[in-house]
């Protein structure tokens, strides 16, 4: 059901009358100024991408690190902190301050809140499409994986909680990591009839048979629209390829600009991609590719406070990025009239639990969802003096303690984890609970590894990792941030050329020797030979909070960085 602003300003009361945390500053002139959106056009689009299965409010703090290098340096996504603040023109301690910048962060949080939750994102959807008749909810992958609860119920809480949220396009990423038959089995089953599950660039390995549908046509308010799905493109290589063996991926341009004429051949007067690209690759992709209105892209998890125009031959093309974690809703109305979009505007509204109501269905729903593994849940392991999270393009304090855990109980004096973008934060003074681990370890292949590296092998996978980053080509960057490194310090160029960006690799203040052998800890092997090589890391990181009962501060083990003095990047 629909939502008006009368009925939304109703149950807001209502909500507050009952004792229901709206924050100290709410009032319904506040919800107003922020989630009052005026209509415009015929063709309407939500959007919501990299929710990572996080279906309660949670915090969430954005990077103070994310380095552009060569075309992309200076330009969004890669601005933060105040340079993002006033490129967006936000004033610092406000609300949207707290939602798209790291800035001030704990005091922030303790003072707006939460944000994200699918029961408040219900109440917002719902808000929304009451003014906006057919308007259409997407969503762009990455919303089965990133919690316990989506790990231990095969995805099975995300997906109804989508349908309930009713989420009508999707694209994927972490999705494929279920495996291929499971899958299959929430697309062809679950989905059948309500979610169209779209990907143009996933196709079967043996004779290259489209997997999913690559588009579909959607008929709004006298306008026809084609949604175009592009999966992640290096799902392959950034994850297991044992888990989806029998499809290939890619980018697939070429196809992608086929499919976008087949599409107009077939009647759309507007186009939109649905990306699971990243921002960065979608900039390129806009550049090169003719016939898309909009690219609604995720990933990368840029909150972008402002779309980017790209110009390209047919014309140009706006490029957006919806953030993570359901901290945002991307709000699209088009203008369609005598076959082509005449005019647009665009939105990403912040998602504060304390501002929006929760959605009694959906409350109720995640409530009978989580009820099983609630004591679970929420076991207390620990408390952190200091805060903890993980986004930068190199280290946060949570990846810090994984790092120091496994350094610990594995007995090594190197410790690898992944440059994962998803993981929620947690505030100085909280419990750390079982829920919090399962944030940031919540995979299919989780296993714990020990290892005889070389110093060179050791400066070949820092190598490999900082090329997959900063490789100037966006087309080349095929994966998440840095790999997360500890016990051992080095030197970062990012500007330099293949193979030359790492350097000065100490141990304990020694130089590491390119022949010696290092025992190296590591978590989410993706190789198949692999499988069940250790104890899953959420076991490794549990043993270890319970036996420090106290976390201090972590202290980051950052690499010194060359070259990027006044880097918009850097905050």
């Amino acid at each position: 059901m629909d939502l008006s602003r009368r009925e939304f300003l109703s149950v807001l009361g209502a909500a507050a009358a009952a004792g229901f945390p709206l924050g100290r500053e709410a009032n319904a002139a506040e919800v107003d100024a922020l989630y009052d959106v005026p209509r415009y056009g015929n063709v309407h689009l939500l959007h919501l991408t990299d929710c990572h299965a996080q279906l309660l409010p949670v915090y969430f703090r954005e990077p103070s690190v994310n380095l552009g290098v060569g075309p992309a340096s200076g330009q969004l996504p890669h601005v933060v902190g105040e340079k993002l603040l006033k490129l967006a023109g936000f004033g610092r301690g406000t609300r949207e301050a707290y939602a798209y910048t790291c800035l001030d962060f704990e005091r922030a949080a303790r003072q707006y809140g939460k944000v994200g939750g699918f029961a408040h994102l219900a109440t917002l959807v719902k808000r929304l499409k009451a003014g906006r008749p057919g308007a259409l909810l997407l969503d762009g992958g990455d919303t089965w994986q990133g919690s316990a609860t989506a790990l231990w119920t095969g995805a099975q809480d995300m997906v109804d909680a989508a349908k309930l949220l009713g989420v009508d396009v999707m694209t994927g990423h972490w999705e494929f990591t279920y495996g291929i038959e499971r899958v299959k089995q929430i697309v062809e089953k679950d989905f059948a009839g309500r979610i169209d599950f779209l990907a143009q660039n996933i196709k079967t390995a043996d004779f290259g048979d489209p997997v999913f549908k690559p588009y579909a046509l959607k008929q709004m308010n006298g306008a026809t629209v084609a949604i175009v799905g592009q999966a992640f493109p290096y799902t392959p290589i950034a994850n297991p390829r044992w888990q989806v063996a029998d499809w290939t991926f890619g980018i697939q341009e070429t196809e992608l600009q086929q499919v976008v004429d087949q599409a107009r051949a077939a009647g759309a007067q507007a186009v939109v991609l649905l990306s699971h690209n990243g921002m960065d690759v979608d900039l390129k992709l806009a550049s090169r590719v003719t016939g898309i209105d909009v690219i609604l892209g995720g990933h990368t998890h840029d909150g972008m406070p402002v779309p980017v125009t790209v110009k390209n031959a047919g014309g140009q093309t706006l490029v957006t990025n919806a953030g993570s974690n359901g901290k945002f809703l991307g709000v699209l109305d088009l203008d369609v009239q005598q076959g082509r979009v005449t005019g647009l505007r665009y939105k990403l509204l912040p998602v504060f639990a304390g501002l929006l109501p929760a959605d009694a269905e959906m409350a109720g729903y995640i409530a009978k969802v989580r009820a099983p593994f609630a004591a679970k849940l929420a076991e207390p392991l620990a408390v952190s003096e200091g805060l903890l999270y993980r986004r930068g393009n190199f280290n946060g304090s949570f990846d810090q303690l994984i790092l120091d855990a496994m350094m610990d109980v594995r007995g090594a004096q190197i410790a690898f984890s992944p440059g994962f973008r998803w993981g929620t934060s947690v505030l100085p003074g909280q419990a750390i609970t079982r829920e919090h681990v399962m944030d940031q370890t919540a995979i299919t292949y989780p296993w714990s590894t020990l290892t005889e590296m070389s110093g060179e092998m050791i400066k070949t996978v820092l190598e490999d990792v900082a090329d997959n980053l900063f490789n100037p080509d966006p087309y080349y960057q095929q994966g998440g941030d840095m790999v997360r490194v500890g016990g051992l310090t080095y030197t970062c160029d990012p500007l330099a050329g293949a193979g030359r960006r790492i350097s000065d690799m100490r141990l304990g203040g020694r130089p590491i020797d390119a022949t010696k052998i290092y025992k190296v800890a590591g978590w989410a092997p993706v190789g198949e030979a692999a499988k069940d090589s250790g104890p899953p890391i959420w076991e490794v990181v549990e043993a270890w909070l319970k036996d420090q009962r106290t976390v201090a501060l972590r202290r980051l083990n950052q690499p010194r960085l060359v070259g990027m003095e006044g880097n918009a990047g850097l905050a």
